[in-house]
């Protein structure tokens, strides 16, 4: 027979098994063809490879080419990372160089480092 507390720890092994497999929806917002663009679009996606290879989708979007993205997503400063799902969601401010504190701010999978 099984026991209330069992069941419980049951559920929650299956809810955080639903969502290690659950996609990450992420924007990268940039602002021109700035170094500091460039540099984070190639920080977010070699993130996103390492952390997420195969659960991410990784939108970039340009505030030059779409300057209503910035209001609509409340964006002061770019680049910014946000990320929608899963929930909740968060942002980054940054050209996301320094990893670990990018994937602790956006609550993240941080993998170990290679020893």
């Amino acid at each position: 027979m099984t026991t209330p507390n069992e069941l419980a720890i049951h559920r929650l092994e299956e809810a955080l098994a639903i969502r290690d497999r659950a996609p990450f929806e992420l924007t990268l917002i940039v602002s021109g063809a700035s170094e500091l663009s460039a540099r984070a679009i190639v920080n977010a996606t070699a993130l996103c490879e390492e952390h997420m290879s195969g659960r991410y989708n990784l939108s970039v979007v340009d505030l030059h080419e779409a300057p209503a993205s910035a209001l609509s997503g409340q964006v002061v400063a770019a680049p910014t990372l946000v990320k929608t799902l899963p929930l909740p969601m968060r942002k980054f401010v940054g050209d996301l160089s320094e990893t670990h504190t990018v994937l602790a701010a956006l609550g993240l999978p941080i993998s170990a480092p290679p020893t």
